[in-house]
């Protein structure tokens, strides 16, 4: 291209973008697959959609509670308009504790504040808690953008095998590479999603969060490590969260405890963005830092959070009668996809297929050994599943019970 008038062309001669940002892909894999297989099935094609983490009914429509429509509905328009404290509403995060703690003293022990979703407090984590160019540290499997977030805020991401080869979760690996990133770096943040992980499905049992428990106080004696639990799928899980609570609060006194909270899935409200990082701490001093390097964050990233969400959900969660009609709704939607998720262990079962223990949440993951070709035959056939190394996430939240056996088949050809 000739430059106008003499003046040098300077796009072409440079790039305005900072060098470590100048080849970022242009979307999320896993939305773009999802745009896919709408735009197939616009045309007319029968697809399967097992992509995004949305919980559809079995006509395809997306699943709400309308205990949630009705606490949306009942806001003024001067709470949905106004801005909302930089922390988060009070009532909001006073919900957020009761709905994790219940009245356990934990309650009384937190440092919290509202997040857009469970992201933001993952973001939140990973600024908080390593210094750029540090990584943290998670399980071999998991949720992609764990990786981007990581990668947006100058910090890397390494993991421990998940999987032991009887199918259990590898708590030995887990604490051989704890104890290696804290001697690196002195310092670790770990992430760790259970019950329902993404993308396996996989719930973590008791005996297997007791020796991740004994894992963490042991490598805590040589540097700060905090640990964050993101419970995005728990209220989906066949698995209480108290099963975790038990086994990991009493680590509280050696290591950091945090939960990255959100209502995208509990409340099945993903456009709101409301959820919450709460860090457990028992020593008054260091909560009252941690919380206000939380409120900084919170300003310099996105000031503050959906006030019209943190207000419903707060109404919800404060107030018995509202809270037991969302959880009897929410049950029925449960009960849905359990029904799903019995359906595929069944059939997946009997075709051959290869995948951890799964007995609730969102997704599962089946084993193959070329992932990337094997998502392409799927994809040929009307399948949509999103590959990842060694595996397909299948999004069972998003398939109707009618369409699993062709789902299954489609898999067993291709494992």
């Amino acid at each position: 291209m000739t430059a106008a008038r003499g003046l040098p062309n300077v796009a072409e001669a440079m790039s305005f973008l900072i060098p470590s940002r100048t080849l970022r892909p242009a979307d999320d894999p896993i939305f773009a697959l999802n745009a896919e297989a709408k735009a197939r099935e616009k045309a007319g094609e029968h697809v399967v959609n097992a992509t995004v983490g949305s919980l559809l009914d079995d006509d395809g429509k997306l699943a709400t509670l309308e205990g949630v429509n009705e606490a949306l509905r009942d806001l003024p328009p001067q709470v949905v308009a106004g801005y909302a404290p930089i922390a988060g509403s009070p009532d909001f995060l006073r919900g957020v504790a009761l709905d994790l703690f219940g009245d356990r003293p934990e309650a009384k022990m937190v440092a919290s504040v509202a997040t857009p979703g469970g992201t933001g407090a993952l973001r939140h984590a990973i600024a908080n808690f390593l210094e750029p160019g540090q990584a943290l540290l998670t399980s071999s499997f998991y949720w992609g953008p764990y990786k981007t977030l990581a990668d947006e805020s100058d910090r890397g991401l390494e993991t421990f095998p998940m999987f032991t080869g009887s199918g259990g979760l590898d708590t030995d690996g887990f604490h051989a590479e704890l104890d290696r990133l804290v001697k690196k770096q002195g310092r670790a943040l770990v992430l760790l999603n259970s019950p329902c992980h993404n993308p396996s499905g996989y719930s973590f049992d008791d005996a297997e969060w007791k020796r991740l428990r004994a894992a963490i106080e042991d490598i805590s004696a040589k540097g700060p490590v905090t640990v964050c639990l993101d419970i995005a799928y728990a209220k989906f899980g066949a698995q209480p969260l108290d099963v975790m609570l038990d086994a990991m609060l009493p680590i509280a006194n050696k290591a950091l405890v945090l939960f990255a909270w959100s209502a995208s899935k509990a409340f099945l409200e993903y456009g709101l963005r409301v959820g919450a990082l709460v860090a457990v701490q028992p020593e008054e001093e260091e909560r009252r830092r941690i919380q206000n390097a939380l409120v900084y964050s919170c300003r310099g990233t996105w000031s503050n959070v959906n006030a019209g969400g943190m207000a419903a959900i707060a109404n919800i969660l404060l107030d018995s009668t509202r809270r037991a009609r969302v959880d009897r709704e929410r049950a029925g939607l449960i009960e849905l996809l359990g029904r799903r998720v019995a359906k595929f262990n069944e059939l997946a079962a009997k075709a051959g297929l290869t995948y951890p223990r799964y007995d609730g949440g969102f997704f599962t993951t089946v084993f193959v050994k070329d992932a990337r070709d094997a998502a392409e035959r799927l994809k040929a056939d009307g399948i949509f599943v999103v590959p990842q190394p060694g595996a397909l996430r299948v999004a069972l939240c998003s398939v109707a019970e009618r369409d699993i056996p062709r789902l299954v088949e489609g898999l067993a050809k291709v494992a």
